[in-house]
């Protein structure tokens, strides 16, 4: 078995594709269910919508990092030279952002409907919201910290003989 057979950077390619689709997929379900909450809310206290566009924003964020992993993964990226265990490694690398990506998307999507709602009635509950926002937010942070990590492991590779 070779080291580096000419299918190697189809697992690369794979870790790019998972890090965007993932991750906006993730970004697009939290964006939706809190903007269903947004509605809601803007039908009966429309001077607190702006207030409550923070999960929509921290949805947003998340793409970025499926960007930002993406980038880095595909300038590591080589036709030739490239061996299946930096092919590997952009794989994990992509799924690990790609998946952190997802499950922070649907945290902020869940916690920011529902706290948007109780927000009409109650305003105490806003810094909450905001908390737990934020430790949402961090599982995709956690994603793109150990792809990076992830990704810096490539240069360990040997070359192809």
């Amino acid at each position: 078995m070779s080291v580096c057979p000419p299918y190697a950077p189809f697992f690369g390619f794979g870790g790019v594709a998972s890090a965007m689709i993932f991750s906006t997929v993730g970004v697009a379900y939290g964006t939706s269910k809190s903007g269903i909450g947004i509605a809601g809310l803007g039908t009966f206290k429309p001077e607190l919508i702006m207030k409550s566009l923070i999960p929509v924003v921290m949805s947003g964020i998340i793409a970025v990092y499926g960007l930002v992993v993406s980038v880095l993964i595909s300038g590591g990226l080589k036709a030739t030279d490239y061996s299946l265990y930096a092919g590997f490694i952009h794989l994990g690398a992509g799924l690990a952002c790609g998946f952190t990506g997802l499950a922070a998307g649907y945290a902020i999507g869940y916690v920011g409907d529902s706290c948007v709602r109780a927000y009409v009635y109650e305003s105490k509950v806003f810094v909450t919201m905001v908390l737990i926002l934020i430790f949402a937010e961090v599982l995709g942070l956690y994603g793109l910290i150990v792809a990076l990590i992830m990704n810096a492991r490539v240069s360990e590779a040997s070359g192809c003989p």
